[in-house]
């Protein structure tokens, strides 16, 4: 785990002043980035590639696929490296139940399925210390995640997308509240990564140590999921389960339908 409180005042200041200059934000007066969120002191990160339980793999019944995660669940579209260029979906911002300190992140990204690289943009709905905690980011794996500072509040109506342009091999990532009205829209270029898998992703965060537990966020219900500019169900994508160290289910996965609704249940923090 990279320590970010161990970075020069200098070139965190310098690194700060790049990331603005290449933020959009729909709003008139848009929000900084945070380079720490308060949350962070737990030197935890939300996002990175999916975690296996050691012997899981993914399995095929009836023309469907079902895979296992200590972190994610949702769905994944996988194919060859170079398969993916798009991906987005909606969701309503969930409240969480606190008490103690838990995380559950919410997301669309490309990779992180069967390669180390993620590049992905989302939402969490944290308890800090018992006290709720919601915020934006996005995350190029294994690079850290930038914080925004722009206001989530349980409820909200969230959009996010990621696309890559082979032609300039720049990723564009973008969050949007649409009932806070913000969008915040980072460009990152960089070439050579996978594109190999495209998912819409419910996670448990982890720490240096592994997956943390799971904050109670009741039910997540993501709309439109979209994968190459077509729905995500037309990509006959993987659905994955969340388990604890020990097998136990953490949260449900519904099945997809036409036009790439799902949703997740919360069932246990670990």
């Amino acid at each position: 785990m990279i320590r970010r409180w161990c970075i020069p005042l200098a070139t965190l200041t310098l690194a700060l002043g790049s990331l603005l200059g290449a933020t959009t934000a729909a709003s008139a007066s848009p929000m900084a980035h945070s380079a720490v969120h308060p949350a962070s002191a737990q030197a935890f990160r939300p996002g990175g590639p999916m975690i296996r339980p050691k012997g899981a793999h993914a399995e095929t019944t009836n023309g469907r696929t079902t895979d296992e995660s200590t972190n994610w669940s949702g769905y994944a579209a996988t194919g060859a490296n170079g398969a993916f260029h798009s991906v987005s979906a909606s969701w309503t911002e969930p409240k969480a139940t606190c008490n103690g300190t838990k995380y559950a992140a919410f997301w669309v990204g490309l990779d992180g399925y069967n390669s180390d690289s993620v590049e992905q943009t989302g939402t969490d709905s944290d308890c800090s210390g018992g006290a709720p905690d919601y915020y934006g980011w996005y995350e190029m794996y294994p690079a850290d995640p930038v914080y925004f500072n722009n206001p989530v509040e349980p409820g909200d109506s969230m959009s996010a997308s990621v696309t890559f342009d082979s032609g300039n091999s720049t990723y564009t990532i973008t969050l949007t509240d649409n009932s806070q009205g913000w969008t915040q829209q980072e460009q990152e270029q960089e070439s050579g990564l996978a594109n190999s898998s495209a998912e819409v992703i419910t996670e448990a965060p982890s720490s240096e140590f592994g997956p943390l537990p799971l904050a109670d966020f009741g039910t997540v219900n993501y709309g439109d999921s979209t994968v190459n500019g077509s729905s995500m169900d037309s990509q006959n994508p993987t659905g994955i389960i969340m388990v604890g160290q020990s097998g136990d289910q953490l949260d449900s996965t519904s099945s997809m339908d036409s036009v790439g609704d799902f949703s997740n249940s919360w069932l246990a923090e670990s």
